[in-house]
């Protein structure tokens, strides 16, 4: 695989927010209320989009996304360029950069939550608490929630449940429920 197709799948992400934004009325969408949820590659995925400018980008006015929960993810790619994953993703340091969100928090303006599973191995634990603690002293609003006893893969099952612990934050965010 190569790095130029995270750019292009970075890029799907991206217009796909763009997409519903816009369209979002035609099927009885509210745009104002555009929450994003990534888990994994799925919560990197997330976190580039959300250090988009949408202005320059799409021509928007404000950021579409009001909230976003990203779950056990990757946001500097230092790390996986260093490890093994290198010898199949070839990362320059233009990629690399460009796809760490934790080094663009200055563009960062949507509320966030950082989960992560206690079970998860070192690497997305650590990202997740340095991604939080990053947004946190660059003054930005973060929640960071621990999934006690669950692994990578059980983890986002509690996303499906509004008394999980993913479902609950999730729900609160977008102040839905009185679940919290």
């Amino acid at each position: 695989m190569r790095a130029a197709i995270l750019m292009v799948l970075a890029d799907q992400v991206r217009r796909g927010i763009a997409w519903v934004y816009k369209n979002a009325e035609t099927f009885g969408g509210d745009p104002d209320r555009l929450y994003v949820t990534g888990v994994s590659s799925g919560a990197h995925l997330a976190a580039v989009a959300l250090i988009t400018d949408w202005k320059k980008e799409f021509g928007f006015s404000n950021n579409p996304v009001k909230g976003a929960l990203l779950v056990s993810g990757i946001y500097d790619l230092k790390g996986p360029r260093l490890s093994a994953r290198s010898s199949y993703i070839k990362f320059n340091d233009a990629i690399e950069d460009a796809l760490s969100p934790q080094r663009h928090l200055d563009r960062l303006v949507t509320p966030l939550i950082v989960a992560y599973a206690d079970l998860d191995t070192p690497e997305f634990q650590r990202q997740s608490r340095d991604f939080a603690a990053a947004v946190k002293a660059a003054g930005k609003p973060v929640e960071l929630i621990r999934g006690e006893r669950y692994n990578h893969f059980e983890f986002p099952e509690t996303l499906a449940n509004p008394y999980g612990i993913l479902g609950r934050a999730a729900l609160g965010q977008m102040r839905l429920g009185s679940l919290r």
